[in-house]
């Protein structure tokens, strides 16, 4: 019995080697980074290479402003719109596409 368990946890780190390995040649093919800096930053991020290279990039996570009420909701769709509508008939009337009232 001692003996699998000995085979299971060889097993398991040539696993965790391998798939650490893995993680560092993508890493590697997406960044400029080094071997030795890529094993850093995935051990900085906890093994999760898709944020070493959002980092890289400067990607950062969207945080979305959670909606209090539904009336909030609504008015805040609202003023999107409005504003976008806004800043389209301005730009038209820029260029002169804007239609003439009389």
């Amino acid at each position: 019995m001692e003996n699998t368990n000995t085979i299971i946890e060889v097993n398991n780190e040539a696993f965790k080697d391998q798939e650490l390995k893995e993680k560092v040649e993508l890493i590697l093919r997406q960044t400029n980074y080094s071997s030795e800096e890529a094993r850093e930053k995935l051990h900085e991020y906890n093994d999760d290479h898709m944020q070493v290279i959002k980092s890289y990039f400067g990607i950062t996570e969207k945080k979305e402003l959670p909606v209090k009420s539904i009336n909030q909701e609504i008015f805040r769709q609202l003023r999107k719109k409005l504003d976008t509508n806004m800043r389209d008939y301005k730009l038209r009337v820029e260029k002169g596409e804007a239609r003439q009232l009389i």
